[in-house]
């Protein structure tokens, strides 16, 4: 259970909001978390239905969060892509197919990288906002060339601290709430991996965002940093 974790026998003071600061990021060591902060992040989005639900409950907490997108998602669904945008959230990408780019080679991993990227910064050119230079690979796998060629191209990679487990689709709402507390609490700080694409998930924030906040953590939102 989760108060039985040996660093939370004493709660911590309540967070008055769950809404932390705005960290603005060129590179992987810009992310520095302090500890009961966490980042939001979602992936394989953006899906109808299951992502507006997703933004209800972040604009209800009044967090933000980072969405990496994928590209053949963003191109069926534009008009969700430009919503997430204009709520304040971070658009990054994901990839077009979400392949794995570990069991394909460089050419093809390059070709669904970039192919993603413009997709997504397709989606949401007849708006104001731009795609984040953010991307995330499937699985979290990737390889040291590609993560170097990216780096190269001032496209931040960003891994994951920590994940709830919603694709999981044998844990019961009560169980996959239990773990995503106890993986948070447990860790301390760090970026949290979740996806838009499941109802489970939109339904899960609530309960989380509540028991989060009961014990003292806050939402830092990551943007790009502005090139000067």
């Amino acid at each position: 259970m989760c108060g039985q974790i040996r660093d939370f026998i004493v709660p911590p003071r309540p967070a008055r909001t769950l809404c932390g600061r705005t960290l603005a990021v060129a590179s992987i060591a810009d992310i520095k978390l302090k500890h009961r902060e966490l980042v939001l992040t979602f992936d394989d989005g953006p899906m109808p239905e299951h992502t507006e639900a997703v933004l209800r409950a972040l604009d209800d907490a009044s967090v933000k969060a980072t969405f990496l997108m994928i590209g053949a998602q963003a191109s069926r669904n534009p008009d969700l892509v430009r919503m997430v945008a204009e709520r304040g959230h971070t658009v990054g990408s994901h990839t077009n197919h979400h392949l794995n780019l570990k069991e394909v080679d460089p050419g093809t991993a390059r070709a669904d990288i970039d192919t993603g990227i413009e997709n997504v910064a397709a989606a949401l050119r007849p708006s104001r906002f731009p795609a984040a230079p953010f991307f995330r690979f499937p699985f979290l796998l990737g390889t040291r060339l590609l993560r170097k060629e990216l780096s190269s191209r001032r496209i931040v990679v960003l891994d994951a601290d920590i994940t709830v487990g919603d694709s999981d689709v044998t844990l019961s709402p009560q169980r996959l709430h239990r773990q995503a507390v106890r993986r948070i609490v447990r860790r301390g700080s760090g970026m949290v991996l979740m996806h838009d694409i499941h109802a489970r998930t939109a339904a899960l924030l609530p309960g989380l965002f509540a028991e989060i906040r009961r014990r003292g953590f806050t939402i830092v939102h990551l943007v790009p940093a502005v090139a000067e």
